[in-house]
């Protein structure tokens, strides 16, 4: 009898959600702190595949399965070290960055904010937290199981995959805290070894402040794909300064090119360069915008089809605060003399992605506040390259602003962007695929059997 009436029980609660079916514009709403970074996204042979930071900073990992029209998971892939000593600050800084190798295998490595002592000595930089972890999933293009890897170090953190043309996938991390050198590594069989790592932008001692004596030089990149097999990097300078609280000073904006055929490094002016790049040298070499006094936050680079570059960046004044007053999106475009551009005139609160079509066309992708409302929305150039009209709204949510990651790698129409909303009152955003036809629906009812609800 029991039986009985635990299957008549289980039947009306299907039957109530089948009632009750509806679609929501996320795929899950389990998103924790500051959820996304950069590379977190790729479409691979008719499935476009997501890693985001879930309930206690570990990485979860969701499918789409274009031609089913079907969602699966979410899946936890591993355990992060950060988010388990029960501090209320979430740590934020070992977020998944993903790819997938050519025999189909999904990677992820995720954890770090440049390890402690316990696990070693950092020949290139600090500590802070955390553990830099590689894990694989099982099977080829099966989300469902995972196993770690142990070929990298434990220091790193904002790490980020590049796959290129050529199949060879490069991982660029920070080897520490504040005060330690960005590396890479490259590797050429999917990832089951990497090359010894290479440090290509140098943290030091810096000369000492009016405020501070104990200052170091520290940089915060940014990477892209660029013609061909080569990368493109846009990066701006950290005063990192011994002081509590911890300002977030950064100033300027650089540019450089790694020729991967060639394993060669490059100005905008083609001179070759000497690694690791110093702030006394990067100032001779690769200084593309001089902000002076204005504070800036990294944006992102990008070529258009004549392969001419677009810098991108975040600046505002010092008002004090720990990261500067609000900033305002900046666009450059190099002449092949020099830099021109400035301010756009997209909303204050806009943050998101430059997509350069031709030398008179540039479109930004961006999230930003529209009333009580987050917006997402495509913005195209005018005549002006620094003037844009807003084109095409993908979503507009109630809550607050958008927050975006980079394009989805090789992606497909309908899914090339991920976005997560601040869920208010909460720790927890709501995180959606964005597409041409505006969000990737799920069904609600899935979304309550999976307590995304």
């Amino acid at each position: 009898m029991k039986n009985i009436i635990s299957i008549t029980l289980a039947f009306m609660v299907l039957f109530s959600f089948s009632c009750k079916a509806q679609k929501v514009n996320y795929f899950s709403n389990n998103a924790f702190g500051n959820p996304i970074t950069g590379n977190n996204g790729e479409y691979y042979k008719g499935v476009t595949y997501i890693a985001y930071q879930g309930e206690k900073e570990d990485p979860y990992v969701v499918a789409y399965n274009h031609k089913k029209k079907q969602w699966i998971g979410p899946y936890k892939a591993g355990t992060s070290l950060l988010g388990k000593t029960g501090s209320k600050k979430i740590d934020n800084h070992g977020k998944p960055s993903l790819v997938v190798d050519g025999e189909g295998y999904i990677h992820i490595v995720f954890g770090g904010h440049g390890g402690t002592k316990e696990l070693g000595e950092n020949s290139l930089g600090n500590y802070n937290g955390g553990k830099q972890i590689h894990v694989v999933s099982k099977k080829p293009m099966d989300i469902s199981s995972w196993v770690e890897v142990d070929n990298l170090t434990p220091f790193g953190t904002y790490s980020q995959f590049l796959k290129l043309d050529n199949g060879d996938i490069y991982l660029f991390y920070r080897h520490g805290a504040h005060r330690s050198d960005w590396v890479y590594q490259i590797s050429k069989d999917n990832c089951k070894t990497f090359s010894p790592k290479v440090s290509f932008l140098k943290a030091k001692q810096a000369k000492p402040t009016a405020d501070c004596s104990d200052v170091f030089d520290s940089w915060y990149p940014s990477f892209e794909h660029g013609k061909g097999n080569d990368i493109i990097v846009s990066y701006n300078y950290h005063v990192c300064k011994n002081l509590t609280p911890h300002y977030g000073e950064r100033n300027n904006c650089y540019y450089m090119t790694f020729d991967t055929d060639n394993n060669k490094w490059y100005n905008i002016k083609g001179k070759e360069l000497k690694l690791p790049v110093t702030k006394e040298y990067a100032d001779e070499m690769t200084l593309e915008i001089n902000t002076g006094d204005k504070w800036v936050h990294n944006g992102t680079v990008a070529l258009n089809k004549s392969g001419v570059p677009h810098l991108t960046f975040y600046q505002g004044e010092d008002d004090g605060s720990t990261n500067g007053g609000p900033k305002q999106l900046m666009n450059y475009i190099y002449t092949g003399k020099e830099w021109t551009g400035g301010a756009t005139n997209l909303p204050s609160s806009a943050r998101g992605e430059i997509k350069a079509t031709s030398s008179k066309g540039i479109q930004f992708l961006v999230g930003y506040d529209q009333g009580k409302s987050g917006e997402v929305a495509w913005w195209n150039s005018t005549e002006n390259l620094n003037e844009f009209a807003k084109k095409q709204v993908l979503i507009n949510e109630e809550g607050g602003t958008f927050t975006l990651a980079n394009f989805i790698r090789n992606a497909h129409p309908d899914a090339k962007m991920v976005a997560t909303q601040k869920i208010k009152g909460t720790d927890y955003s709501r995180i959606f695929l964005l597409g041409d036809k505006g969000p990737v629906k799920r069904l609600k009812t899935e979304a309550e059997v999976l307590k995304l609800q």
